[in-house]
């Protein structure tokens, strides 16, 4: 880590709690010597180090030892045959960041690098706005190592999103509005304050943690690039981030380098980055009133919306925008085919694959990863009514040689229903 540059106008600033250019306010993230993590970081250190995002130490944003999150990160990467099948792409990859520690979603990462920072900056108190995710995070990270936490929501998230930050001790705070509403009091608060916002003031720091996410496919792919990566877009963040990371494993040396084509996931209630890249602009238009079930990627004015619009059309990628419909069926389809159950997000991310595979967009024949960053017991209110009821029968071998036969159509499917509308009537 060598300083904090402009990603406009390429001024370096020092390494503090700072996101905003002072000379053009454009945004600020953190620049490397490259030289000198090449000496150090090669595949075989790498893979003598513990199995977490902090065997990549020299491309993150820390002056010394990593205190936070250390056991967070090296999520499986998936042989998805199955969904390749249903979807007609032949070498298909999840990277299932559902199982990701401690809270289940990649937010995990981009936390645990942002709170190790804020420690050597001497913060007693972080904290962020947030859809859901972030706030699980910060809670969780900040209680593991003695931070106080404060997170700011809007008062429509899933109930599972609320119990996770405030099963933590995190104070937290509804708001009656948007996640953008949210995020500009955050900003307000993170100038009036020493409070270190994750997605503020740290936020240079914060998104680097999100490389890990790419530098972990490239190496579990035999240290190898994919061809093509779908990636759910929110702030654009994760997407830009990903990006960077094919860019310096190929200037370490550590992968040979190749053209990979990014592509963005929006649902179409929330989509103002697919919006822009399906025009072919980068020219972001805001969605003032998101309407999704994808709560967790429902930003109207993403902060790095340009730039990843930007990334899709140099990588010569594509991006969709999915219906809320479409977004349900695709967490079955992954829960069925793969046994992995995504939140929204995910859902977004394969329906969005479906339909870039079914209009030629995306190469059937290449080497293709999905990011599936939460996991689906976050967000179970978008499966009600959505999934067949369990049969309700009497303990005995007769009720149950009912069901098989009925099942094999060999007895009526209408008498084992009277048996469990009996039993729950009794109930």
């Amino acid at each position: 880590m060598r300083a904090l540059r402009c990603r406009e106008c390429g001024v370096e600033s020092p390494l503090v709690a700072l996101h905003v250019c002072e000379l053009c306010f454009g945004p600020l993230e953190v620049a490397y010597d490259y030289e000198a993590a090449r000496t150090t970081m090669t595949r075989a250190a790498i893979a003598e180090r513990p199995a977490s995002l902090w065997r990549y130490r020299e491309l993150l944003p820390l002056d010394k030892n990593p205190t936070v999150g250390l056991s967070t990160g090296m999520t499986p990467l998936l042989r998805a045959k199955r969904l390749g099948e249903a979807l007609g792409l032949r070498d298909l990859w999840i990277k299932n960041d559902a199982v990701c520690h401690p809270t289940l979603s990649f937010k995990d990462r981009v936390v645990s690098v942002a709170l190790s920072r804020a420690l050597e900056l001497g913060m007693k108190t972080v904290a962020c706005a947030s859809t859901g995710n972030l706030a699980n995070a910060v809670a969780a990270h900040a209680a593991s190592v003695g931070l106080r936490a404060v997170v700011l929501i809007p008062s429509d998230l899933e109930a599972g999103k609320v119990i996770g930050t405030l099963v933590y001790g995190a104070r937290v705070i509804m708001l009656s509005g948007t996640y953008d509403d949210a995020n500009r009091l955050a900003s307000e608060i993170a100038g009036a304050s020493d409070w270190g916002f994750v997605n503020v003031n740290l936020r240079p720091y914060y998104a680097e943690g999100s490389k890990t996410l790419g530098y972990e496919i490239q190496e579990q792919l035999g240290w190898r690039q994919p061809a093509q990566v779908v990636v759910p877009m929110a702030s654009g963040s994760l997407l830009t981030k990903i990006g960077k990371s094919l860019d310096e494993f190929a200037k370490l040396g550590l992968v040979e380098k190749r053209e990979v084509r990014l592509f963005g996931a929006q649902a179409a209630g929330c989509s103002p980055i697919a919006d822009a890249a399906i025009a072919g602009r980068d020219a972001i238009r805001p969605v003032k009133a998101p309407r999704t079930i994808a709560k967790s990627l429902a930003i109207g004015s993403p902060a790095d919306g340009y730039y990843a619009a930007r990334a899709i059309l140099d990588s010569h990628g594509a991006a969709a925008a999915v219906s809320d419909e479409e977004i349900v069926s695709a967490m079955k389809l992954l829960a069925s085919t793969e046994g992995v159950f995504t939140e929204t997000a995910g859902g977004v991310t394969v329906a969005a694959a479906k339909k870039l595979a079914a209009a030629g967009q995306l190469d059937r024949d290449a080497t293709t990863v999905l990011c599936i960053t939460g996991n689906g017991l976050k967000t179970q209110e978008a499966l009600a009514g959505e999934l067949d009821k369990p049969l309700v029968i009497e303990p005995t071998l007769a009720a149950f040689d009912r069901i098989v036969a009925a099942a094999r159509g060999t007895v009526a499917a209408d008498s084992v229903a009277e048996d469990s509308s009996d039993i729950n009537r009794s109930a």
